[in-house]
């Protein structure tokens, strides 16, 4: 598909029948965004997980709608071509279907979100619904699901059990019937992911759930390796910013203590 041709909420659903596997990262400022999208990444998530990453929190649950509306409004910015996608954040969908409605309206009209993604089950269906009555498509979140990390008691795989399991696969289901044009399916073993993936016929973005989902997603900064203190297993460190960084930062700092910096071409006398 060519870099310049908007990808849409079809066009993830294209890509699933043709077999092309659909690319997403997160972003949460103006300019990575612009990085993402100009490279030619299908969909730009602005995760909740800017709570973790931006703001430097133990859990996704600290961040608020006005925090992501933020975001999303510094993404929009950058974005042409990408697949736009906020998440809702914990206490704002599973309140009341009115508030949830209001909320996601929020991201789409204020943010610039092209799609919102919430987390949860079967359960949260009329929620799904209700959303979507207002025009505002969703992508559905299953398996681990972060802002339930105090309900479950911890980040860890999802599914193992059959209970569980079934639970996974029956809301994948439930979620496609309601009528999301996507799901995340996050830290699940991957022959589950790969059962649901094979049974539904909306796409299904993996994240920790092997590689026969229709795509993947992860957050940006632990692919490019912000951190030297955290590395999640399921991801992949394609470089090491830390290190990059901080070398240029003491670089300066050493060039400016020893009056290298700033030379006469950056300057006017």
């Amino acid at each position: 598909m060519s870099k310049n041709k908007k990808v849409t909420t079809r066009t993830f659903k294209r890509f699933k029948k043709s077999g092309k596997k659909i690319t997403m990262l997160t972003a949460y400022d103006y300019p990575t965004a612009l990085i993402l999208d100009n490279s030619g990444i299908d969909g730009i998530l602005v995760g909740d997980s800017a709570g973790m990453v931006i703001m430097g929190k133990d859990t996704t649950l600290e961040i608020t709608l006005e925090n992501m509306i933020y975001h999303t409004k510094c993404v929009h910015n950058a974005v042409k071509r990408s697949l736009l996608i906020a998440d809702m954040p914990f206490l704002t969908y599973k309140i009341n279907k009115n508030e949830a409605v209001k909320n996601a309206g929020r991201l789409i009209q204020e943010g610039g979100a092209a799609a919102v993604k919430l987390e949860g089950g079967e359960e949260v269906v009329p929620i799904i619904e209700a959303m979507l009555f207002a025009d505002i498509p969703v992508m559905g979140h299953i398996g681990l699901t972060p802002q339930s990390v105090n309900k479950i008691g911890g980040y860890f795989i999802r599914g193992k059990k059959k209970s569980t399991a079934s639970y996974i696969k029956r809301s994948a289901k439930a979620l496609e019937a309601a009528g999301v044009f996507a799901i995340v399916l996050e830290n699940i073993p991957a022959g589950l992911a790969s059962e649901i993936t094979s049974e539904i016929k909306i796409p299904t973005i993996g994240i920790g759930a092997g590689p026969d989902c229709d795509g993947q997603i992860l957050v940006l900064h632990d692919v490019l390796g912000f951190y030297s203190d955290f590395a999640p297993r399921f991801s992949k460190k394609y470089t090491d910013l830390n290190k990059i960084i901080s070398k240029a930062i003491n670089s300066y700092i050493s060039e400016v203590e020893k009056g290298k910096f700033p030379q006469k071409k950056h300057f006017i006398k």
